[in-house]
């Protein structure tokens, strides 16, 4: 079982408004939290997703690769955010999907972090990335606590290296008004789709003598 509080801007009747914090206890398949595997016969090859970014990363054999089942980012190193928006076409699992991938390239696009080769035991192939997404609800108006599908798939293949942990989904993000129709591009309203994202990339030390399977954290009141 998974908590999580979701806080989100709603749209309805031409008014946008922030909802109050929603908190439930659900399953885990509901909060979208997986780990993609790309099986080929019999043969379960070890990238992330079998789509890549362009020709030339796929040529390169560039594409994030699948940590052990027990990986765990123990240590944080950076923390990346960042927000895509869809405007036009399929307000489902499609327009989802393109916000969501804007979303990430957001996060990491603007970056660069030459000290991870150095930072993390291995480089830049053992360094892990945990992807979480905020994605509007399907249903804005009874309080969803389901988000809109999103293809993993297509958020994976973002990433030129490192090994992807499972991509967690909770509801976020922002659905607004754009005041523009374009049925030409499949628009049947003018809703826009808003993604929120963070991107973090650390290591796995192998220590566990912590039992809460997370970062570590640095807290000013211990001198930090």
């Amino acid at each position: 079982m998974s908590i999580f509080r979701a806080h989100f801007l709603r749209l309805r009747r031409g008014k946008h408004y922030f909802s109050k914090a929603a908190s439930s206890t659900i399953h885990n398949n509901m909060t979208m939290k997986r780990r993609l595997t790309i099986k080929d016969g019999n043969n379960c090859q070890d990238f992330a997703t079998n789509q890549s970014w362009n020709a030339e990363w796929k040529s390169l054999g560039y594409g994030a690769r699948i940590p052990a089942p027990d990986a765990q980012m123990t240590n944080m190193l950076f923390v990346q955010t960042g927000f895509g928006v869809d405007q036009h076409g399929d307000r489902g699992k499609e327009g989802a999907t393109k916000a969501a991938v804007r979303a990430v390239r957001n996060a990491i696009e603007f970056n660069s972090i030459p000290g991870i080769i150095e930072a993390v035991p291995g480089g830049r192939k053992e360094m892990l990335i945990l992807v979480k997404l905020g994605v509007p609800p399907k249903d804005e108006y009874n309080d969803s606590l389901t988000p809109i599908d999103v293809d993993l798939h297509h958020v994976a293949k973002v990433f030129p290296y490192g090994k992807l942990m499972p991509i967690e989904v909770v509801v976020g993000g922002l659905l607004f008004p754009t005041g523009r129709i374009v049925r030409e591009l499949g628009d049947e309203n003018d809703v826009a789709i808003c993604v929120a994202a963070s991107v973090s990339i650390g290591y796995d030390s192998g220590e566990r003598s912590d039992p809460d399977p997370t970062h570590k954290r640095f807290d000013t009141a211990d001198g930090y």
